[in-house]
This record gives C-alpha cells, structure tokens and sequence, in this order.
C-alpha cells in the first residue's frame, strides 16, 4: 500500500502547476445576488434529481403523470452528451420534459418563493401542481417564475417543464441550425435556484419589468483616482397587507471588509405597491477596477422595518470604474488612455461531451484560462452567457462585449422584432451591474435588419442604462451604424494606416472578430483551423497565422501597429467548439473542447507583461518551446517568451543559441522567435545509441536584466511505459451537488514522464466513489482515444461528499503495455441547500463505481503487482535490446 501512495504522489508531481498553486474557491451570483446572512432572504438549489424525458408526451404536466421510468437527471442539463465531433447537426432537436418533485420545507410558509431558471435553451413552458405559469420564447436570459400561491405544504409538489430546442423563427437566433455557425444544445442547460424572502423585498430586475428599473442598480460618474460618485438605485415591493414604513440601507467595503461608507434611505410603500430608493455614495480614493488590478466592493444593501428588524437584504460584488471611447484619443479606463491595443476573444461556452450545460467551475476557469494567456476582453458570442462566467469576468479582469442573441437571420413578422427588443431589455437588467461590462453589441450579429432597427436598439439599452460610461458597438458595414459611438472594423492589413482615411475622429474603433482565414464559406480550410491532434506543424502554422504571418492579415501584430483610434480586437475564437450548418467543429480555438492548449496559447501567453504580479490569474515571465523532439519535428525550434533574451540550449553542454527581443519592436510586444537548425534526431540517435539519453534536451532561458526568470525544457518522449493522471481544474474545488465536475485527463509516458504524443492507444476509465464518468463508449468516451498523448474524461460529482478514485488502463492490456494510474479526488460540500426528493436522488446519489461494462477493476495490490511486473520484464528487455546492438545497425 505504501509504494501504491508513492506512485499517486508521483503521479500528482506531474500534475500541471495551474492545478497545485494555492486554492482560491470563486463565489458565484444566485439570481443576480450573493445571500447575505439574517437577512430574511434564502437561496436553495433546485438543481439535483429532475425526472428527464426526450420526446414528446401527452400530460406530462399534470400532478398524477407516472414519470417513475423516466431517467433521472441534475441540472445543468444538456438533454444527451455528445462526441467531441459533434458538428453537422448530429445533437437532438425537438421536445423534452423535466419534473422535479419536492416537499417544501414548513420554514417556508408565509415567504415570497420564486423559481429563477438562469436559462432553458429554446421555447419553454412551466408548470407547478400542474397549472401553466409561465411561458418563454428565448434560450439564453432568465425564466423567473412567481410560486408563492402554487405551492401546497406538508405534501409532494411537482415542477414540470416543457422545452422545445427546435427551429424556431419567431424568436431570435431564429435562424435555423443546419445553416448557423453554432448549435441549439438543448434542456435546462443553466441552474434554477429558488429564492425565498420576506413579502417586502428588493425585485428581479428580470422578472419586474421596469424600464432602468427592479432590483438594484449599480452605475458610477465622475471616477478618478482621488473620488468617484457612486449611484445607487433599488426597486422594492410591498406584497404584504400592511403598509410598510423602514429604510434602504447602503453599506459599502473593500475586499478586506473595510467599511467605505454607509448610508440609509427613508422608505414606506404600501400594499401592492412599490418605490424606489435613489441614493449616491461619494468614494474618496477608490481602489478603481481595472484589468491589471480587478478590485471588487462589497455592497450591502439592507432593508429594515421601523423596529430595526432587517426583513430582506443581499449582497453585490461591484467594481468601481469609468470606460471612455473617445474617437481618435482612443479607449479610456479610469480617466486616463488606456496604454496599449485590448486584445481578447469570442466565447461559446459549449465544452466536449455535455455542450452547453456545463457547471459555473466550468465557467471560472475558463476565464482564468483565457485570462492567465493575457486577455484583457472577451465577446460573449453570439449570446448573453452564463451569469457565473461574467462573475468570473469581474473577478478576473477581463471586458466583455455583451451581445444580443442573433446570427444573419431577420423575421418581418412583428412578434420577432419585439422579442428581440425584449432580450436586449433583459440582457441589460440583468449584466448592468457587472464590472466587466465594457460595450453593449444591441444589434444582430451579420445581420440585414430594417432601417430603423439600429437605432432602436441603440435608444434601448441608453434607456435601460441612463448613466454615464455606457456605450453601444455596431458593425461599419451594418444599416444604422451612424447611431453608435464605437464600429466594429479591420485595420489595414499593414497596420500602418487607418482602414478608413475620412474616419470620424468623434468614433471608436474596435475588430469584434479576427484571425480567422477561410479558402471559402463553404470547405473552411484555414491555417487558423487546427485541431490538437494534428501536431506540430500545423499548430506552429496557426500560432504563426495568429501572430505576425509573412501575408498581409489582421494578426496580433497588425492590431499592436494601429492608432489609438482603433483600440484592439477579439480573436475568432478562443475554444474549439460545435457548429450546425458545418460537418466539421470549428478548430481555430487556442484550446480544444476539452480546454488543452494548442501552441499558440503559449504564443499569446508570451505576449503579456513580464511583470509578476500577486493575482488570481497568471502573471510574470514566461518561455514555451513550441517542439517535440520527435523523428518528425522540425529543424527549427519555435520559442514563446515575453522575456527580454532567450537562450536555447541542445543537448546538455551542446549548442547555445540566443535571442534578444528588438528594443525597436514597434509591433506585438513578443514576437515568435525562431531558432533555425538547432534539433538534429540524428544527434539523438548517436546520443542514445552511447546511452546518454539524459543528455538530450531542449532548454529555453528566458532573461530579463541578464538574470534567468523563467524556463522550459523539452526531453524526447522515449518508450511509453506508464499511464500519467491529473486534475485540471484551476485548484477549485469539485462541489457534491450532483452537478460539477472536473477535467481529468490520462496521458501516456515514458518512465521519466514525458508524454508520448505520437501514439495511438485507447485509455479506459474506471471511477470508484463519490463520483461517475460522463458518457460512454458510444460516444468514444470511455474508452478514449489519446490524441497527441493525451486522453481527456469528465467526471462528475454526487450528492454526497467524499472521495473519488479514478483508475485509467490502456485499454488492450499486456506485459509490455504501459502501466495503469491511480488518482484521488474529493468533493466539498455546496453552499447552499439542495432541494430534491430522497426518493428521486437514488439513481445520481448512488456511488457505485463506473466505467466499462464487464471490465475488471483491479486492486491496490493488483496495480502494485502490474508495476513490478513491468520491472521484472524491463529487465529482460535489456537482452533483447542488446542483442539488438550486438547484431543491429551500428550506426
């Protein structure tokens, strides 16, 4: 048993550094609020043990419906787990139900109960006790569902829901999927919390409907270093019978919970009826938000009765900040220019195998993935996304571009127009008080809309945000661009002169999506289209194509060379992800679908500040070879840094090249720095065959100020003798709430750890414990195929904490195949309650272990007895492979 924790510990040593640095645990909005304790108001996850079924039926609704053989499910729900080429309009479209049964809690009565649903993707209807209460068109804002007076107490209520994620041109997108550039996953595919509270309380901006109005607003005006005016407005309403008399309390702290300032505001509001408490605080030397230095406020906001007795509350996490577009003067942050070009990338947040439905973990790292490679802004493409990654925006320092739903698609028919009208309301209610939040993009995306529509969804979102620092974007080609203060557009290619010569200096400009480069609209070859698997030449060629390509192209390069009129881009696309109208998924991301790096995640990490600095993301110097030290690799060896010199050593008191970086360099603050004729597999072999194959290596130096900060080395992968497990997960913690997982991924090595990328062997997965694997063989994922040395599984967690054991094995097993791994996992418990039936909760409560049908699950001692196995017959090999040399190729 102790050699078995010796090899976990080894096996945890390889685990990337992102996923052993201390633990930071994100917190995410419920409802648009954080709970505040003895404030009257409680938040219960509605998400655990939703009966599921596919397909339409008949009375689905209806309390007596016997739903006992449909499968049981946890939202987020994808409605089927998918392939990771799931492209071509292979994922179901059509009807599906939820019921969910539940016995409200005696503690309850007398509360206001709402359900809020984050998103149910498509049309939707919503039943309690079987009575309709609510019906959506629209699959990406919130479902809010008033059920005070549906609910029946000490017995068993029911919670249907009907989804249809099929075409549908009467609400936007609209556009149908076999001709959209991404897909209609379907289900309840965000969480749905219930939000009890006192009959007097703050509104949901998204339920309320009020102009600029429900809940609580958040704007600021006047920001510099030395103060800044923050505005505070907050909706309530009276739904007791008595006319309520109290104060709006306003406690404003710093992250250290220093209190700021504190305020309150005379109220009294009669039954029925609601007010509106307006109040400013004034901030004398704010901690200002930025992307360097992502300050969040706490604000507390309290309402008490005339006794002092607090009757509702909650809290929000608020960034204090000014945004400027300000023509040909550029961007300004805070008062002052922002210094250099803001480059960033779109984001459709589906992931590999359960689409869209992915858990609000998912959602943090992968801002903290996108912002550790440097981003500064993100365009939420082509939709409003989850409310946990614009939380995780706000933490992080990253911009978004909040867009629209909608994708070259107009409907004449006036239901259309209004719906869009509606979701450019409720997208402003609903991210207006988000830190994150740089640029409104109201219109259609690539869309022939009617003359009149720019301009009125400009005048929509100023209505909705009637404060300083809000500006809307539109493309330059679109219809109404004249209303819009920032146009989305290319620089020259060159960068060296303005794409427009008679541009307005009074306009902003901004390039919503580059680096994409298609033969045509129809095959989609691109040198930016690379999937990982592909190895190192193509994906040198993407990270080339990205950054500075010896072709005229919008890159990295030409967007550091514009002037300050055009203030940067987002790159198409950070992620691979899955399209309707395209066989093929598009693979332009920085990162695959499981999140894996591609080489020219490195190239843009290289292009951040060397400046170390304590942040939640990663930050300081950093070299990245770009080379496998394989038969096939190139020559040449690419390196990635953001450092002032490189030296790049071959072969261990071998050939010493040095880079320094152009003090010049006019362009991207790094560009791709190539090594010619350094790697040689000759050299390899002659080194190999003397038996010094610890000398080879690759080692890049990075300098700055003549010291060395940061370094890499590459080894050549030699035979594959092991399996390699770990967690990627950005050191959060998995939450048993049935719901969350992690990505674990399985790698295939040598003995000295090195990742074998040239093979082709299938892993399988066997998961003991408070866990379960997502997906199956008959979707390849388990077992699943190692693509470039790497074979990635999602596992997912109980309801109940504990420990996870996950065991991965080749999955055709002999004497001389690599050895298993073993990795242990945990699950925390979640912050807030979980509502669901004990009953219903069997099936994903259960922790039984799984993987494959029939196989074998071995032992401790069995796994230990496989690795001395593999000694003992590595030690026969050496016969052989000297009788090899004895008799073989000397040369």
């Amino acid at each position: 048993m102790r050699k078995i924790i010796h090899l976990i510990l080894i096996v945890l040593l390889l685990v990337p550094c992102s996923a052993l640095q201390a633990s930071h645990q994100p917190e995410f909005s419920t409802a648009g609020f954080f709970e505040l304790p003895n404030s009257g108001r409680e938040v219960f996850s509605m998400n655990p043990a939703w009966r599921f079924y596919k397909g339409s039926v008949a009375g689905a609704e209806a309390i007596s419906f016997d739903d006992t053989e449909w499968a049981v499910v946890s939202l987020p729900n994808g409605i089927e787990y998918l392939p990771t080429e799931a492209s071509g309009c292979i994922n179901y479209q059509g009807e599906v139900w939820y019921r969910k049964h539940f016995t409200p809690a005696d503690a309850l009565k007398g509360k206001k109960l709402f359900l809020h649903f984050e998103a149910i993707m498509g049309k939707s209807k919503v039943f309690v006790n079987g009575r309709l209460i609510k019906e959506h068109f629209g699959g990406y804002l919130p479902v809010v569902v008033d059920v005070t007076d549906a609910l029946k107490w000490g017995e068993d209520n029911v919670i249907a829901v009907w989804a249809d994620n099929s075409d549908d041109p009467s609400y936007p997108p609209g556009k149908a999927q076999d001709v959209l550039d991404f897909t209609y996953f379907g289900g309840i595919y965000r969480d749905c919390w219930l939000v009890a509270h006192n009959p007097v309380f703050i509104t949901d901006p998204n339920f309320e409907d009020e102009v600029a109005g429900g809940g609580l607003f958040v704007a600021y005006d006047k920001v510099s270093d030395a103060s800044a005016e923050v505005l505070l407005k907050a909706h309530l309403r009276n739904d007791s019978r008595k006319t309520f008399t109290g104060v709006v309390e306003y406690e404003l702290q710093q992250p250290d919970g220093t209190q700021v300032a504190f305020l309150n505001d005379k109220i009294q509001v009669h039954p029925g009826k609601a007010v509106t408490s307006k109040d400013k605080i004034t901030v004398k030397n704010p901690l200002l938000w930025s992307p360097e230095t992502p300050t969040l406020y706490n604000l507390i906001v309290r309402i008490r009765n005339h006794e002092g007795k607090v009757v509702d509350g909650y809290r929000r996490r608020i960034g204090i900040r000014s945004v400027e577009f300000k023509g040909k003067d550029g961007f300004w942050l805070n008062g002052r220019p922002y210094k250099e070009p803001l480059i960033g990338a779109n984001r459709h947040q589906d992931l590999a195998v359960v689409g869209n439905a992915v858990p609000n973990s998912i959602h943090w790292r992968d801002a903290k993935k996108l912002r550790d490679a440097g981003m500064k802004v993100i365009r939420n493409a082509h939709c409003p996304q989850d409310p946990a990654f614009m939380d995780a925006c706000d933490e992080l320092g990253l911009f978004v571009i909040v867009n629209t739903p909608g994708w070259q698609f107009w409907n004449d028919a006036p239901e259309f127009a209004r719906r869009v009208y509606s979701d450019i309301r409720n997208l402003v209610r609903r991210d207006r008080n988000h830190a994150c939040v740089w640029l409104w993009e109201p219109i259609l995306n690539e869309t022939w809309y009617p003359d009149d529509f720019a301009k009125k969804t400009r005048e929509l979102v100023d209505q909705e945000y009637p404060y300083p620092y809000c500006y809307s974007g539109c493309d330059s080609g679109a219809r109404g661009k004249e209303y819009f203060p920032v146009l989305f557009t290319h620089p020259s290619f060159d960068g060296k002169a303005w794409g427009d010569p008679n541009a307005d200096p009074k306009i902003t400009y901004f390039t919503r999506e580059w680096g994409d480069n298609v033969d045509d609209w129809s095959s989609h070859n691109s040198p930016s289209r690379v999937a990982r698997n592909w190895g190192e030449q193509p994906m040198l060629i993407q990270a080339r194509h990205y950054a500075n390509p010896t072709y005229t192209y919008t890159c990295y390069d030409a967007l550091y060379r514009t002037p300050r009129q055009h203030v940067g881009g987002c790159l198409w696309h950070s992620f691979d992800h899955q399209r309707g109208y395209h066989p093929d998924p598009f693979y332009g991301g920085l990162m695959d679908v499981f999140r894996q790096p591609k080489y020219s995640y490195y190239m843009f990490k290289a292009q951040r500040s060397p400046e170390k600095q304590e942040r939640l993301f990663e930050t300081g110097p950093m070299v990245y070879i770009a080379h496998e030290m394989t038969p096939f690799s190139s020559k040449d060896v690419t390196v990635y840094s953001n450092c002032e010199e490189v030296r790049l050593t071959f072969m261990r008191d071998g050939k010493v090249s040095t880079y320094s970086k152009p003090l010049t360099e006019a362009g991207m603050p790094s560009p791709v720095i190539t090594f010619p004729d350094v790697y040689d597999f000759q050299m390899d072999k002659a080194m190999s065959r003397k038996k010094k194959q610890e000398d080879v290596l690759l080692l890049a130096e990075g300098l700055i100020d003549g010291k060395v900060v940061a370094t890499h080395e590459v080894h050549p992968a030699r035979r594959p003798e092991k399996l390699l497990l770990w967690v990627d997960n950005e050191g959060v913690n998995l939450k048993a709430d049935g719901s969350d997982f992690v990505t674990v991924v399985a790698a295939v090595a040598d003995k000295n750890g090195n990742i074998k990328r040239l093979n082709n062997y299938y892993v399988k997965f066997h998961v003991e414990g408070e866990g379960r694997l997502l997906g199956d063989a008959s979707i390849l994922a388990n077992p699943a195929p190692v693509k470039w040395g790497t074979a990635p599984v999602l596992i997912q967690s109980t309801l109940k904490p504990g420990k996870i054991k996950v065991i991965a094995s080749v999955l055709f097993e002999g004497s001389q195949m690599p050895t298993s791994a073993v990795l242990e996992l945990e699950s925390a418990l979640t912050e807030h309650p979980l509502l669901y039936s004990e009953k219903e909760a069997v099936l994903i409560s259960s922790a039984s272990a799984t993987g494959l049908g029939g196989t074998t699950v071995k032992s401790a001692a069995e796994l230990e007895q496989e690795r001395l196995q593999k000694e003992q017959n590595m030690q026969k090999l050496k016969e052989v492979e000297q009788q090899q040399e004895d008799f073989g190729e000397k040369k």
